[in-house]
């Protein structure tokens, strides 16, 4: 028989396969020929769309929350770097929407989140927004998967020991090890959180640093010598039926 250009196949056709295959297979994909490559780093093509349409709640693909990941194929990446429902406290579900977690009012319990994936090298960032009110402790920042992601009590969880890193957003202070590392972002009368805004959470591992920005204004770094283990976006909360949301956007803007 006579042979098939398998790289010349009308893109109808191939957008059919593709939208068939998962997502390791389609990164395999890619890998075949240049015309492959480029239709598939194409980020807001109609393989993207499907996969978007199966995998994604329709509420979240119409929603706002998503606004910072343009495309199809970042909205699907974000989707697979959401909450983890089965890396949680058992007093936290994920919402349907699969971004958003919801804090069910438990007392004298703190109750914290992982992403589903973690990081051990290259440049990440992702945004955080706390939907509900802070409660006396809110905590935003990394942690591996030695963390707890409960305890008794009010306390700031995240940052509570060795195993994690996080960012007091009630306060204003850096926590680790259980121990303060001082007030940030570093000016005077820093401006408090307020409920709703978007807090980017950079994480470099190659540099071992995790930084914040907030309202698209970089605060500085916040924490250095990060170990070189799998970290974790995380979250920690007191306030029943509070609510907050991540969104994984990728490598950060600048670099």
């Amino acid at each position: 028989g006579k042979m098939v250009n398998w790289c010349s196949l009308q893109d109808r056709v191939l957008e059919v396969i593709f939208s068939y295959l998962d997502v390791y297979d389609l990164r395999n994909c890619s890998l075949v020929c240049k015309n492959w490559y480029k239709y598939l780093n194409d980020e807001n093509n109609d393989v993207w769309r499907l996969h978007c349409v199966r995998k994604l709640a329709e509420e979240a693909l119409k929603s706002d929350l998503l606004s910072s990941v343009p495309t199809y194929k970042a909205k699907l990446r974000a989707f697979y770097h959401a909450w983890n429902p089965n890396d949680c406290s058992r007093n936290i579900y994920v919402k349907p929407n699969g971004f958003t977690l919801h804090r069910n009012p438990v007392a004298q319990s703190t109750d914290g989140a992982r992403g589903k994936l973690g990081f051990r090298s290259g440049r990440h960032a992702w945004e955080v927004v706390w939907e509900g009110p802070l409660g006396t402790v809110a905590v935003i920042g990394i942690a591996t998967r030695d963390a707890a992601v409960q305890c008794p009590g009010y306390v700031a969880l995240l940052g509570s020991d060795e195993h994690s890193w996080g960012w007091n957003l009630v306060d204003n202070h850096l926590l680790h090890n259980g121990d303060s590392q001082g007030n940030y972002p570093q000016l005077n009368n820093a401006p408090k959180y307020q409920v709703g805004e978007r807090i980017r959470v950079i994480l470099d591992c190659d540099d071992n640093t995790l930084a914040f920005e907030k309202n698209y204004e970089f605060l500085g770094v916040a924490f250095r010598g990060l170990p070189d283990k799998q970290l974790y976006p995380s979250v920690s909360a007191v306030y029943g039926n509070t609510e907050v949301s991540m969104v994984y956007l990728g490598p950060p803007l600048d670099g």
